[in-house]
């Protein structure tokens, strides 16, 4: 069951983060503010209190919340910053595999999570399959860049969330732990407004040249925040009731359908989204799409 909830999360994950690209790109003039767009309407999960009959999480737990929702936020917001300095088809795996090596050391070592044999070789397979998806060659990179470096970051940040929710939702009905974790991203909101550059940014936004994207950034903007919070609920509810490193690891099925979108759109719809790709770099990524199958196929087997 878990299985089959997270394929349909990380699929619309895909979109969510090609949008992003976008959108930061194109239409958002620096990462943070995004980020402030990203993590503020967060506090909007509060609504859902009544729903649930107001339940309060206890003692230390309020802590383990907000450092769930702040290290989700903060993977936002260092994930825009890597996006920004590269190709989302490889920064996006290569955030995926430094999130699944962080998940499998957090997660063993503070939930006790034990895996087969099979269900590592899986994983082993589908890191070294989003590593070979990372594999960029572009006009203004070669190799191992500032980007990547910023992924590190937010892969570690990705991690540390997920497994404090974990936690949080072995302890919790599901919907009272991800209403409060998730209202704890807002906090990032908060903290990205003291910036005097976000305040002038969110001041001037509208004086920006009109792109194309920057033209329909409004509904781009809209499709990509509600793909983001179903995508969210999936991928979070899988999380609640499978292993958080299995979880993790089937976002290399993500970024490798996100690769065939942006190809996809690169070929036909250059105008609106367009990567840079030589042929070796695709014959690689076409084996890392094999190597993600044979993964997925070993963390059911």
């Amino acid at each position: 069951m878990w299985f089959l909830i997270a394929i349909l999360g990380y699929f619309l994950l895909a979109i969510v983060f090609i949008l992003d690209k976008l959108i930061v790109q194109k239409s958002v003039s620096k990462p943070v503010v995004y980020t402030f767009y990203s993590t503020i309407i967060m506090f909007g999960a509060l609504l859902g209190l009544p729903f649930i009959g107001f339940d309060l999480l206890v003692g230390i737990d309020w802590l383990w919340a907000i450092v769930s929702g702040v290290a989700f936020g903060l993977a936002l917001w260092t994930f825009y910053l890597a996006v920004h300095h590269g190709e989302v088809t490889h920064i996006g795996p290569f955030n995926g595999a430094m999130v699944t090596v962080f998940l499998y050391v957090l997660g063993w070592q503070f939930l006790g999570e034990k895996l087969s044999v099979l269900q590592m070789g899986g994983i082993i397979i589908l890191i070294f399959a989003s590593l070979l998806l990372s594999f960029e060659k572009s006009r203004k990179h070669s190799g191992f860049h500032i980007g990547f470096w910023w992924a590190i970051l937010s892969g570690l940040l990705f991690a540390i969330s997920h497994v404090s929710t974990k936690y949080l939702y072995g302890v919790y009905p599901f919907w009272t732990a991800l209403i409060w974790t998730r209202a704890a991203t807002g906090l990032v909101g908060l903290l990205v407004l003291l910036f005097p550059t976000v305040r002038v940014a969110l001041k001037h936004a509208k004086t920006k040249p009109k792109t194309y994207a920057r033209r329909h950034a409004g509904w781009i903007m809209a499709i990509d925040k509600i793909f983001a919070v179903v995508s969210n609920l999936l991928i979070q509810f899988a999380i609640a009731i499978g292993a958080v490193t299995l979880v993790g690891a089937m976002s290399g099925l993500q970024f490798a359908l996100m690769f065939v979108m942006v190809y996809l759109l690169t070929k036909l719809l250059p105008r609106v989204f367009k990567e840079y790709f030589t042929k070796k770099e695709i014959a690689v990524e076409l084996i890392a799409l094999v190597l993600v199958v044979i993964g997925l196929v070993f963390m059911v087997g």
